[in-house]
């Protein structure tokens, strides 16, 4: 079995006749561990996400070399269902949770290509109501009706209920109030804690390399720089440009 709960090798996409969106990048989630993907607005983040999802014929992207491998198991040709059932979830960026339905109705459809027994899935679903107490009040309420951080709750909690061994999560406290991320972030590790490992794409640099163990630094759809959490928070050039923070000269560590 793979010590590796995602792999991506040497991965390639294109839209359309445009530039190349994605350029050889490989990189590695380790079993059990949150690995951070950083870079500036246009590096390639949710490209790639979309790659590993299987979502990237739904934005007009083609995947021209390279493979995607969940559990050791090659899922690159996989449609995006095949790829749920092999163990693969993703919360995706902006929510988009499905607003006419009801809380429920969006955590159910969660669970759908599981294909649950009626007891099993109410036993998945109070499992992840544990990590979302505040849902419990919700569920009969239409979820283009919650706040931002309700929304992003239900969209983590949907991913989850595929019981996924790997957790795909875009930007996971955009537009959040400062509280809320602090939330968002203690789930995350929660969830992590129970098993799952977590490919956290993020603007908020500071708060994933808080909890990830691993990071990689995109530009240009090229990997520029990896390295554990520690050694990227001690880096001056990821502390000026991605935690925005002036190092403090002769200092040797940033928190």
């Amino acid at each position: 079995m793979s010590d590796c709960a995602l792999a991506v090798h040497d991965l390639s996409v294109r839209y359309g006749a445009a530039a190349t969106a994605l350029d050889g990048l490989t990189l590695e989630v380790p079993r059990g561990e949150i690995v951070a993907l950083l870079g500036p607005n246009g590096a390639g983040k949710s490209t790639l996400m979309r790659a590993v999802s299987g979502l990237l014929p739904v934005h007009g992207g083609s995947l021209t070399s390279g493979r995607v491998e969940v559990l050791g198991t090659d899922v690159t040709r996989l449609r995006p269902s095949g790829r749920v059932r092999v163990g693969l979830a993703q919360a995706l960026e902006g929510r988009q949770v499905f607003p006419e339905l009801t809380v429920a109705e969006n955590l159910a459809a969660g669970g759908y290509v599981r294909r649950y027994r009626k007891a099993e899935a109410r036993e998945v679903r109070e499992r992840v109501l544990h990590h979302f107490p505040r849902l419990q009040d919700l569920m009969d309420r239409q979820a283009g009706y919650l706040s931002g951080g309700e929304q992003q709750m239900l969209a983590i909690g949907r991913a989850m209920m595929s019981q996924p061994s790997v957790l795909l999560l875009d930007e996971p406290s955009l537009g959040l109030a400062p509280k809320i991320v602090e939330t968002v972030r203690d789930v995350i590790l929660d969830i992590n804690r129970e098993g799952t490992s977590i490919l956290l794409v993020e603007q908020n640099a500071a708060m994933a390399l808080s909890i990830a163990q691993h990071g990689y630094i995109l530009e240009g759809g090229r990997v520029v720089r990896e390295g554990s959490a520690a050694e990227l928070r001690a880096d001056d050039d990821i502390v000026s440009l991605y935690l925005g923070v002036a190092p403090v000269e002769g200092a040797g560590q940033h928190g």
